[in-house]
């Protein structure tokens, strides 16, 4: 596969996204009933940035916010017919790829993929530790065969991407996030987005990084709560904001705000972990004169972002930690 460096470009723009109306999207997720992650998760986050959402449904997972204890997989046909249905019906802007089940369902999800080149593909590796080890062994090696050829961005905590695209590191420190970025280029995604690294001064950091390049870093405070879908809502967010249009620098700044503000506003509704708040833009003043997530108030700051040309470093006004 020839590798690019090149940011995604904006798939609509002007009149032509006006005359289609919200932008679509399309991912392919689990079903999560504690909502913490999955498809609910992305829908909320995307229809927080004004997209259309098509959820494609790969597998239903059994838990809660304490943890997943199995899964049950719809079978490859299914997932592929749901997503080739909306598609002949509606043009995508941007695809999602979080838990797709099986190693046979990325291999449908690879082949829709395959026919959309040129569209922005997110994929996330969520912590699969509570899958059994030669399943996930076999999951994951159908991860980098069939679907990092077709992505765009990957997304996935310091530690699981560190156990699986560099499974073989045996250095004192930790890899870098431009290194992780090197493994999943070999692979053939250009671009990664690490979270939650932990710095030398115990601050959480997270990277947008090429192979040649930091381009975004974002460092915070270890918060207090241990949240489950943080890193859903990171890459729906990142999916939905590419799919509206903005560079991929700017999607990732305005995607970190966006997680950074959901879990400030974060709750816990059961037993287990603590869950973001997709849309605490709804309970705030702007959003009754019909201002969406996207809207700012003149006494609001802007992300405290800054970008240039060789680096992107970020300081964000609420402690968080994505997981």
């Amino acid at each position: 596969m020839t590798h690019s460096s090149e940011l995604p470009p904006a798939p609509l723009s002007g009149d032509d996204a006006a005359a289609q109306g919200l932008p679509c999207v399309m991912t392919f997720n689990a079903n999560d009933p504690s909502g913490a992650g999955g498809l609910a998760a992305d829908v909320a986050a995307m229809v927080s940035a004004s997209c259309h959402v098509l959820p494609v449904l790969t597998a239903v997972l059994l838990g809660d916010t304490r943890s997943v204890h199995q899964h049950v997989a719809l079978d490859e046909e299914t997932v592929e017919d749901q997503a080739r249905g909306a598609l002949e019906d509606m043009a995508v802007q941007a695809f999602k790829v979080g838990y797709a089940g099986s190693p046979e369902n990325l291999g449908a999800i690879a082949r829709v993929l395959s026919d959309y080149d040129g569209v922005p593909v997110i994929a996330y590796m969520p912590d699969l530790s509570w899958c059994e080890e030669s399943a996930l062994e076999d999951y994951l090696d159908a991860c980098a065969g069939l679907l990092l050829p077709h992505t765009t961005v990957l997304v996935g905590n310091h530690s699981t991407l560190c156990r699986w695209l560099l499974p073989d590191w045996d250095e004192e420190r930790a890899p870098t996030a431009r290194e992780i970025a090197r493994a999943a280029y070999v692979l053939g995604t250009p671009y990664t987005l690490v979270t939650g690294f932990i710095a030398s001064d115990q601050l959480i950091e997270n990277h947008l990084a090429s192979p040649e390049i930091l381009l975004a870093s974002a460092r915070y405070e270890r918060f207090e709560a241990s949240f489950s879908g943080a890193g859903e809502t990171l890459s729906a967010a990142l999916c939905a904001l590419l799919a509206a249009g903005s560079e991929l620098q700017d999607a990732c700044a305005e995607a970190l705000t966006y997680l950074d503000r959901s879990l400030a506003a974060g709750f816990r509704p059961g037993m287990g972990r603590a869950l973001p708040d997709r849309m605490f833009w709804a309970h705030e003043s702007g959003s009754e004169d019909g201002q969406g997530p996207e809207a700012e108030s003149e006494s609001e700051p802007k992300s405290s972002l800054v970008m240039n040309a060789d680096d992107l470093l970020a300081s964000l006004s609420h402690d968080a930690t994505p997981h």
